[in-house]
């Protein structure tokens, strides 16, 4: 596996992944996923523990972002850059979307922002696969 390109790879899968969610959540707010949610009250969640101070929601937000970008291009990036990476974002993206809709809750995150409906469920799964196929085919292109 090659290192620089497995992380572009990655890189690309999370920035997608990011803009479906963003985009989504000002669109169709009833019922799109909200990661961000889920984020945010796992960093206030740790920072508790950690006995350190609580930012603002602006921060809190950015922090999330910049958070779920490093998080999620380290995840992708396990598409590697060999054969297969196609294959290895897709199952990797369902993993995440699987993952997504049924951990929160176990958790203590609260279970609304990534299973309100059964519309937000499939689109959770839906956007974390595009996420892994984006990282796939951006690795295979770099390979070539």
């Amino acid at each position: 596996m090659k290192l620089l390109p497995s992380l572009a790879a990655g890189l690309a899968g999370a920035t997608a992944l990011t803009a479906l969610h963003e985009t989504a959540r000002r669109l169709r707010p009833q019922d799109a996923p909200r990661m961000d949610v889920l984020g945010m009250r796992g960093l206030r969640k740790l920072l508790r523990k950690a006995d350190a101070p609580q930012p603002d929601e602006d921060t809190l937000f950015n922090w999330t972002m910049a958070g779920d970008i490093l998080s999620n291009s380290l995840y992708y990036s396990l598409v590697g850059s060999g054969r297969h990476a196609l294959r290895r974002g897709l199952v990797l993206g369902v993993a995440a979307g699987a993952g997504g809709v049924l951990l929160p809750g176990p958790l203590g995150l609260g279970n609304g922002p990534s299973n309100r409906t059964t519309q937000t469920q499939l689109m959770t799964v839906a956007w974390y696969t595009v996420g892994g196929l984006v990282a796939g085919a951006v690795a295979r292109t770099l390979r070539r």
